[in-house]
């Protein structure tokens, strides 16, 4: 098994547990039954960090959380994110997703998710979005004050550069920064898993299995749901899927040849990367939820294997379409 890894003062198992999709992105979201089945499978299975948000399910991931693992609390560490979140727009009211990075919507936010998550700090408090429009440090400041008031333990980021990673720890110690990696999007290689290196600052990879395509049950894309977030990125599109559906094969034939999964190859390819690195993929499956925890250490020849497959170049299409590539600030090949 993989020894600890810290991210501040806290030492988790580097495998923790992406709960978005149990209630959002990607269509009808399991039963209530189900999603509970797979929170408390993974806790008694030794997952000790549990990632959720404001936004999922606008607010009721954070709800399903706090109802199923408080009664546990003191057993893991508690993830959550605001500055995105779903907000009453237009004269229907209906919640659309908003980013607002203001000291006053952060608060709020915070604020909203102790409510929902039934607890009185979380953890580990991302900033899930940056909010160009007010300064980074504007947003980090706001939250420094919920550390100093005792509602939050430590401070992350989601999707941001190595330069804004630099500029908001001036203003107060990133414990974490969160983004997408797998061996289908090697964006942070560019820059940021060096200045979290150097700042002492924990990566964690979310989307580690490439939103079910580094899997061996790989999506129906022409039958998607209308709301799963895949039919919205380029990879997953009608004129992507052929080229990446070759590069697939030719990833899970190194799989079957080093006695493991696609996942497990893909995971254990991520965790190699940097002792800093942890991964929270995400599943609404028991099943996968084991054969996620199960991945095995890899020989180097085969990770590195993987690493001159899917280079940065190799996948076809951009990860993200223009609306959401705009939203975030990471660096791209």
């Amino acid at each position: 098994m993989i020894a600890k890894r810290s991210i501040a003062s806290f030492l988790v198992n580097p495998l923790g547990l992406g709960c978005m999709n149990l209630s959002h992105a990607y269509g009808t979201p399991p039963s209530a039954e189900q999603a509970e089945r797979v929170l408390l499978e993974a806790l008694d299975a030794g997952v000790d960090f549990f990632d959720t948000a404001a936004l999922y399910g606008f607010g009721a991931n954070e709800q399903l959380v706090g109802r199923v693992l408080g009664p546990h609390r003191s057993r893991f560490v508690l993830a959550s994110k605001g500055g995105m979140t779903g907000q009453p727009v237009g004269e229907g009211g209906a919640l659309q997703r908003v980013i607002d990075g203001r000291p006053e919507s952060i608060r709020r936010d915070c604020e909203d998710s102790l409510r929902r998550l039934g607890t009185e700090v979380i953890d580990l408090y991302y900033l899930h979005r940056w909010h160009k429009a007010v300064p980074i440090e504007d947003s980090v400041g706001a939250m420094a004050d919920l550390v100093r008031a005792g509602k939050v333990r430590a401070l992350g980021l989601s999707e941001v550069s190595a330069a804004t990673l630099k500029r908001a720890h001036r203003e107060h110690p990133i414990a974490a920064l969160q983004t997408e990696y797998s061996p289908w999007t090697r964006n942070p290689e560019i820059a940021v898993l060096q200045a979290c290196r150097e700042l002492g600052t924990a990566f964690v990879a979310f989307s580690p299995v490439g939103r079910g395509f580094l899997t061996d049950t790989l999506p129906d894309v022409a039958a998607l749901h209308a709301k799963d977030i895949r039919r919205s990125m380029p990879r997953f599109a009608a004129e992507h899927w052929p080229a990446n559906l070759a590069l697939h094969q030719r990833l899970a034939a190194l799989a079957r040849e080093a006695g493991c999964t696609t996942a497990q190859l893909s995971l254990a390819w991520v965790l190699s990367r940097a002792p800093q690195v942890l991964v929270i993929p995400g599943t609404t499956s028991v099943a996968h939820l084991h054969e996620n925890l199960a991945t095995p250490q890899l020989p180097a020849a085969v990770l590195e294997a993987v690493s001159a497959l899917m280079t940065p170049e190799a996948p076809a299409g951009n990860r993200y379409g223009a609306q959401a590539q705009g939203e975030v600030d990471t660096e791209t090949f």
